[in-house]
């Protein structure tokens, strides 16, 4: 898990080859204008969810993991808490292969608050439960890249 701000995302290209393609699609695009839904940039290897979630409280949040996929989330709207977990410390669950998710029963053991600005990057290994809000709802952006 990487946690930082949006102008130092540049500095973890070096750890996947399309996260270049993320800074540079950030770049040429206001996140805060994208409509919601997917937007691809690289196909199904490289693509940006943006939704508008509701936000939960801990015990609402589920976590979850993603073994084909990197998740980028930048939260826009509000600041956004995540639950983590490393995956070496959840149980046995069933994977979903056609949404590559693995969900978990459970809260997280630490938790970590990304404002707007900022990013979380959760790897395979990362247990994460996001939406965490006080607030109603969280307008974010998830990038999806292929691990």
């Amino acid at each position: 898990m990487v946690i930082d701000t949006l102008e130092n995302l540049e500095k973890y290209a070096s750890l996947n080859p399309l996260f270049k393609d993320v800074v540079e699609f950030i770049k040429a695009n206001d996140l805060n204008t994208l409509e919601a839904g997917k937007h691809e940039i690289k196909g199904a290897d490289l693509f940006v969810n943006v939704q508008v979630a509701k936000g939960k409280d801990k015990a609402a949040a589920v976590l979850e993991t993603h073994k084909k996929m990197i998740d980028i989330q930048i939260p826009l709207s509000t600041s956004e808490t995540y639950g983590y977990t490393p995956l070496c410390r959840l149980p046995e669950a069933e994977y979903n292969e056609t949404k590559d998710i693995t969900k978990y029963e459970g809260l997280a053991d630490t938790y970590v608050t990304c404002r707007p600005g900022e990013f979380a990057i959760f790897f395979p290994q990362d247990g994460h439960a996001p939406c965490i809000s006080d607030e109603s709802e969280i307008k974010k952006a998830i990038f999806k890249v292929l691990a």
